[in-house]
């Protein structure tokens, strides 16, 4: 087997609270709190999970946006982690990210041609005259045309202005995307427009995305395979087929329960979990799905399960993973 082009090994980012007159550290949010994970080159990772369980924390550690609190981040193999200022500045050009909201992204007081050529800038390519003919070359790529380049942000649609951000992104030509949310902010037929744009694009440059979503139905289209997320660590990973076809923890399984079923002529079955998400400054002892689990006993109190492999690369991070009645049922 191949090495994986990104590599991840006990990630932990615990955020400090302070408190009082002198504003000592009086407890901490444990955003990422022991996640192993790889992505192979040429893959789409799909991140699902709650709003707040770390999704996006895991993708600005991976591009080293944020500095985690201990463990490696591996890129073709070597620890960024190690890397200083300078050497982290050369190989950024391989790690891109397409953030979640189209507008707020895009310097408003910048035009299109600044706005995807300032990578280009940033890394060594001083001549106007080049820049522009990249920057309109990766403006057809993404489907603009060349009369766009003088416009701003507040003259496009949704759509458009996640192409300019796709166009950024790609400007100097990286190994690996994060797309935090990529999509979520856009009408549906727009979703679909910018997720076959991304499915064309990997296919043509060979690109290997991290894609972070709560959309359950956007990351079954996109995803090769699937990692799932509860309070800051990784309770399933599995391909994309056997997550939506047979999912072995109670959590994946209600998310996917919970799912709209979008056919009016098939029954839905939803699963609404008891309780409310545990705060990461205070996660529960154990399983940290205990407290909303139906299926919950003491060893689950006592003990936290380790991700293990139930076979075909399913992993797994539950004591009766497979032993108890599905919350999930397809209806498919």
């Amino acid at each position: 087997m191949t090495e994986p082009l990104v590599e991840v090994r006990s990630l932990i980012k615990h955020y400090p609270v302070t408190g009082g007159i002198f504003l000592r550290k009086v407890a901490s949010v444990k955003a990422i709190d022991g996640v192993d994970l790889t992505i192979q080159e040429g893959e789409t990772l799909g991140l699902v999970g709650e709003s707040g369980c770390g999704k996006s924390t895991l993708g600005r550690l991976v591009l080293r946006l944020e500095e985690p609190t201990s463990g490696e981040v591996l890129f073709d193999g070597n620890d960024i982690l190690v890397y200083d200022r300078e050497k982290m500045r050369s190989i950024r050009k391989w790690m891109q990210i397409i953030f979640q909201d189209p507008f707020a992204s895009l310097n408003p007081r910048k035009n299109v041609s600044y706005i995807v050529g300032e990578p280009l800038l940033v890394h060594g390519m001083k001549r106007r005259r080049e820049r522009e003919d990249r920057v309109q070359e990766l403006l057809e790529v993404v489907g603009l045309r060349r009369e766009h380049m003088r416009r701003y942000p507040h003259q496009f649609s949704g759509g458009q202005r996640q192409r300019i951000g796709v166009a950024r992104a790609l400007a100097l030509n990286p190994k690996l995307i994060i797309c935090d949310e990529a999509v979520s902010a856009l009408d549906v037929p727009i979703q679909a427009q910018v997720i076959n744009l991304l499915q064309d694009l990997q296919q043509e440059f060979g690109l290997t995305y991290l894609f972070i979503s709560h959309d359950l139905s956007v990351v079954e289209h996109i995803s090769d395979r699937v990692a799932v997320m509860y309070l800051g660590k990784i309770v399933e990973l599995a391909g994309k087929k056997t997550i939506y076809q047979n999912p072995l923890h109670p959590y994946t399984q209600a998310l996917l329960a919970a799912a709209p079923v979008p056919d009016p002529h098939r029954e839905a079955h939803h699963t609404i979990l008891k309780g409310d998400v545990p705060s990461p400054i205070d996660p529960p002892s154990g399983c940290r799905f205990h407290t909303r689990c139906p299926y919950v006993e003491q060893i689950c109190r006592d003990h936290e399960p380790e991700l293990k492999d139930f076979g075909g690369g399913q992993m797994v991070a539950c004591h009766f993973a497979g032993k108890r009645p599905s919350l999930y049922i397809d209806s498919s």
